[in-house]
């Protein structure tokens, strides 16, 4: 039996003779998404093969969100199958499809969530919530179902950096409806106060507040929940471990050795509690003088660089110092929305596609495929 046999199996198969099979085999056999290692055939990215009249088509399944590449693939497919007899027409449709992945032990999945991604730092002020905001914005634009949770109870910026205005919305008095904005679901604590309100809160209330925001918001059907942490390895990390189900978590940090100490503390915390961290961001990586074009490392040269490599994680992107960024950031549209085809939102999109392709590397959660069992008496 061929690949293509053990793939889709002898129904699909019936429009194309033996011939076509084997040369389909020979072609496309070898072919990988891009940034992954793994083959179409290994991945099972195919489906609904057909040839009819002429024209093969069939379905495309991507793993990880990444619109921008689809044609890239779909040109080295049309290459590789135009030598199979009896082909005049291809015809491929892309879909993205994002599996639920494996979490810390013991804690339960959460309705209408896939997959949580902890952004998190070491340190404040290195540019983490508006990295938060553009990575969620860039997963989102590539074809992903997207949410946010501002988790900095404290100091709440995602109202700022999404422009959110009004109060949640809610149906049944337990839960909220999440706010929206640019195609994300978004909900923080600054969305229920005034902003010239502090928070002062003890520890267990904070903790408390947390968990409160993410459970009683009615997120639907979200590919990636982007949680936005606060700076440190405090009590709103403890109860993240603890009670809240997390694929993996990314580390922004700036090159700057202050900065670099204390993203080291945050590894090895997620290391602690069994959260995989799946790369680390470089902020503010460099300054290009606006005026005359000069580019300076004015924080350090490659400190995250050189923190990835002796952590062993992956280096998924390097930020500028740019000031559209915080510009566009202070306006309540981020760069990935405010221009999401110029080189500064192309580098979260980058990041994007990093991060999904090295997710999709991860193993699977089937938690979700189980139904809920209740057991009552009558």
């Amino acid at each position: 039996m061929g690949i293509i046999s053990k793939l889709f199996g002898k129904d699909t198969l019936q429009t194309l003779d033996e011939a076509q099979q084997q040369i389909f085999e020979q072609a496309v056999g070898q072919l990988t998404f891009p940034l992954l290692k793994q083959t179409l055939i290994k991945t099972k990215a195919i489906e609904n093969l057909r040839l009819e009249n002429g024209c093969l088509s069939f379905d495309l399944i991507w793993p990880f969100a990444a619109k921008q590449l689809h044609a890239q693939l779909n040109q080295q497919i049309e290459q590789a199958v135009a030598a199979i007899p009896g082909v005049t027409k291809l015809s491929i449709q892309p879909i993205t499809r994002i599996q639920a992945y494996q979490t810390q032990p013991s804690v339960a999945a959460l309705p209408g969530i896939k997959n949580i991604i902890a952004i998190a730092s070491g340190k404040g002020g290195v540019g983490k919530s508006t990295t938060s905001v553009n990575l969620a914005l860039a997963l989102q634009n590539q074809g992903a179902n997207v949410g946010i949770l501002d988790a900095d109870i404290y100091g709440p910026s995602i109202p700022t950096l999404l422009k959110l205005e009004g109060k949640p919305q809610t149906s049944d008095g337990k839960s909220m409806e999440p706010m929206q904005a640019y195609g994300l679901q978004a909900m923080s604590i600054g969305c229920l106060i005034e902003e010239d309100t502090p928070m002062i809160w003890r520890g267990p209330i904070v903790t408390q507040t947390l968990t409160q925001l993410l459970k009683e918001t009615r997120w639907q059907e979200l590919d990636f929940l982007v949680i936005d942490l606060p700076p440190g390895t405090g009590d709103v990390q403890l109860t993240l471990a603890q009670q809240i189900p997390v694929t993996g978590a990314v580390i922004v940090t700036t090159p700057q050795d202050l900065a670099l100490i204390d993203a080291k503390k945050a590894i090895k915390m997620f290391e602690k509690v069994n959260i995989p961290v799946l790369g680390l961001i470089e902020n503010m990586s460099t300054h290009i003088c606006s005026q005359c074009g000069h580019e300076e490392a004015i924080f350090g040269d490659a400190g995250g660089v050189k923190l990835a490599e002796n952590y062993k994680i992956d280096l998924l992107g390097q930020l500028p110092l740019n000031i559209n960024i915080r510009l566009q950031a202070d306006a309540g549209c981020p760069t990935v929305a405010h221009a999401p085809n110029d080189e500064l939102a192309q580098r979260y999109i980058t990041i994007a596609h990093k991060l999904g392709a090295q997710l999709s590397q991860q193993r699977k959660n089937y938690s979700h495929a189980f139904p809920n069992i209740v057991v009552q008496n009558s």
